[in-house]
């Protein structure tokens, strides 16, 4: 695929929430330390001297550190990411976010956002005021990923590597190179302005609660509580009981292994359902996901959530409970 630079299709919108990649510190040496979400959508364009008379738009949703991200920044970002991808002139939509928690935003957006043109999340381990800052880089491949003909769907761009938000995960806490797409691969390449297909761009419905339950998506107040409780070594189901009283109507396990469950969460998971919460399992391990083998997991599993990592398996289940009122 040949990038196309020389004439943009459209105008593509830079859609600003803060994190590392806006972030700013008192030495260029830090790349720790620093202050997230200082800066401006408009500034993170300004920094890029090769964005510069390209048909840009830049809008500041918010000034988070990504650690902070809340369902109300979700629910304004989808509304402004599907209002500004039905628009004819735009060829697609830029975000720029922490990466703490990019991959839980990439995912919901995937959920959430018909995204028949591209919608690219985008990101930095170091800030911008870095000796080698990787936010510019990433931000101008971004940008020459969102208007490329042809693409489409939510995908996530760092390093030259684009991902699929559905496959997106954080694998390291420092490194530049920090993400991955797990056992799926990533979907393209970034190459001195070319992209480089390696497999299908993501086509996935959206979740059933983006018709059932519009007015609850848009209200993130009335989103139902859903926690993630990790099963390990001596684990306690006060926790889950715990939980289902402080109001959580859903929860996921992340289990050991192939979705393995401590004993004393197993006991309290019965209880958390005899309750009325919903009780999911996922497995705590980067790859894999959980495997159920022909006879269901046996009597006491609880239901598994496939693929899905544990941030993927929460934002899901929280879905399904909106979508069900």
């Amino acid at each position: 695929m040949q990038s196309t630079s020389g004439s943009p299709p459209g105008v593509v919108v830079i859609l600003g929430t803060g994190g590392t990649i806006a972030g700013t510190a008192a030495s260029a040496a830090r790349h720790v330390g620093y202050q997230a979400g200082v800066l401006g959508a408009d500034a993170l364009v300004a920094a890029v001297p090769a964005l510069q008379g390209w048909p840009l738009e830049a809008e500041t949703l918010a000034r988070l550190d990504s650690c902070d991200m809340d369902h109300a920044t979700w629910a304004a970002l989808a509304q402004r990411a599907a209002l500004h991808l039905a628009r004819p002139d735009v060829a697609g939509v830029v975000v720029t976010h922490g990466t703490d928690t990019l991959e839980e935003t990439a995912y919901f957006l995937h959920r959430t956002v018909a995204a028949a043109k591209p919608l690219v999340l985008t990101a930095a381990m170091r800030p911008a005021t870095a000796l080698s800052p990787d936010g510019p880089q990433n931000l101008f491949d971004a940008v020459t990923l969102a208007r490329e003909p042809g693409v489409r769907g939510v995908l996530a761009v760092l390093g030259g590597v684009v991902h699929a938000g559905c496959s997106l995960r954080k694998l390291h806490g420092y490194r530049v190179d920090a993400f991955g797409s797990g056992d799926a691969g990533p979907v393209a390449l970034l190459e001195d302005g070319r992209v480089r297909l390696l497999r299908p761009w993501p086509d996935a419905p959206l979740h059933p609660a983006v018709a059932q339950a519009a007015d609850s998506l848009r209200a993130a107040s009335r989103w139902p509580v859903v926690d993630i409780v990790s099963s390990h070594a001596g684990a306690r189901g006060e926790v889950i009981d715990a939980l289902v009283a402080a109001g959580a109507r859903g929860l996921v396990i992340a289990g050991t292994g192939n979705g393995s469950v401590h004993a004393e969460l197993r006991a309290a998971a019965r209880r958390a359902v005899a309750a009325g919460a919903v009780v999911r399992r996922a497995s705590r391990c980067l790859l894999g996901g959980v495997v159920v083998g022909q006879d269901g997991g046996g009597p006491d599993a609880l239901p598994a959530t496939g693929e899905l990592t544990p941030v993927q398996a929460r934002i899901e289940l929280l879905l399904d409970l909106l979508a069900a009122g």
